[in-house]
């Protein structure tokens, strides 16, 4: 995952060097975080069942996922075999789960069991709907306890439900307001993944200065709810900004960054692709307007006051909207290479990998765009 068009792709693999993690994980969302953490030097051992992960069957999918990691595998309700976990656990820093709340406790893994045998372990449970109740960390004083009133706990549920429920799923809409069908797992991997690794390292540094460590439950469907930072507040900001005092809910294809502006969203060219532009900055606009050879636009922007519900706003996106369809995709690549305006073309997936930006990706299994600057 390190960026590897460095001369030396390892450059962060050193990073968690010395990092003991216990991986009890299985399909995406914590295979994807541990990978994470093994691709920056940690030592993961991953623990999986006799019949083994379900994610085995996608081969490639299951390599992508978890090479760099030691793999065992136990039958979970064989006492000794439990037995054999608490060994590693006991000289771990880290254990991931991502069983239903309470399976730990039938396995003999809860937080109490194994904090009298390693009072520094932090535990991560990446759950879909969070923990319900009256939740207290052991190594915690009661003011710490929160009260969570939810019956769904012990719920089912894969990433289009976490999506769907958190509300971010009808954010993405078509222009006609018509449901979206995401084939990226953004509730595995930005809710679950993302939050499980900033989690985990925190409490990490926490427990080397306190000694203490800690059961933090991660909620996938809280997370997405979290990310919604934008859309929480954008309705209000358009209408403040334009002087009405209408509902702060905006439809997500008429928000701030949903489509409404003419100057931050996609257009369709002659040849049915699109082109993506995001020049949200004035002084982006008027260089787009410029390449455009449409120059009486320039001073339509909501910098300058043009808020997206103004006739002038709404003319300006029509306005650009045929100028875009009048050539093809290639056309509007070639006008924008030799530009610095925020406008760049909608690439399929195959594109995307023969692309300079990424051709060197695959090569080493990279995932992320971390990457360490001399």
């Amino acid at each position: 995952m390190i960026d590897a068009h460095l001369s030396n792709h390892d450059q962060m693999g050193d990073c968690l060097q010395g990092l003991r993690v216990v991986d009890l994980t299985r399909n995406l969302p914590g295979p994807f975080a541990t990978r994470l953490l093994a691709d920056l030097g940690a030592n993961v051992i991953k623990i999986e069942p006799k019949q083994g992960d379900p994610a085995r069957v996608f081969g490639e999918l299951f390599a992508a996922l978890n090479h760099g990691k030691t793999t065992e595998k136990y039958n979970f309700h064989d006492p000794k075999a439990i037995e054999a976990i608490k060994a590693h656990l006991k000289e771990a820093d880290v254990m991931l789960d991502s069983f239903r709340p309470g399976v730990l406790v039938e396995m003999g893994l809860d937080a109490k069991t194994l904090h009298t045998i390693n009072p520094k372990l932090v535990m991560v449970s990446i759950t879909g709907y969070g923990v319900a109740g009256s939740y207290t960390e052991e190594n915690d004083d009661s003011k710490n306890s929160s009260q969570v009133n939810h019956d769904w706990a012990n719920k089912a549920g894969h990433d289009i439900n976490f999506m769907a429920m958190s509300g971010v799923l009808d954010q993405l809409k078509t222009a006609q307001g018509e449901q979206a069908m995401p084939n990226i797992q953004f509730a595995d991997l930005a809710g679950g993944s993302d939050t499980a690794v900033i989690a985990l390292l925190a409490a990490v540094f926490a427990a080397q200065r306190t000694g203490k460590g800690r059961h933090i439950a991660i909620s996938m469907t809280h997370s997405l709810y979290n990310h919604m930072v934008m859309p929480k507040v954008t309705g209000k900001l358009i209408n403040s900004l334009s002087g009405n005092g209408l509902n702060d809910t905006l439809l997500p294809q008429h928000d701030f960054l949903g489509g409404a502006l003419p100057c931050y969203r996609l257009y369709q060219t002659a040849d049915q692709r699109y082109m993506a532009v995001g020049a949200l900055e004035l002084k982006f606009w008027q260089g787009l307007c410029q390449v455009l050879e449409l120059p009486s636009l320039k001073e339509i922007h909501w910098q300058l006051g043009i808020m997206p519900n103004r006739p002038e706003s709404e003319a300006a996106t029509n306005t650009i909207a045929e100028k875009f369809a009048s050539q093809t995709l290639e056309h509007w690549q070639r006008i924008f290479a030799a530009t610095d305006v925020c406008v760049t073309p909608v690439l399929s997936l195959q594109e995307a990998k023969a692309h300079p930006l990424f051709a060197h990706q695959d090569e080493h299994q990279a995932t992320s765009g971390w990457q360490q600057v001399k």
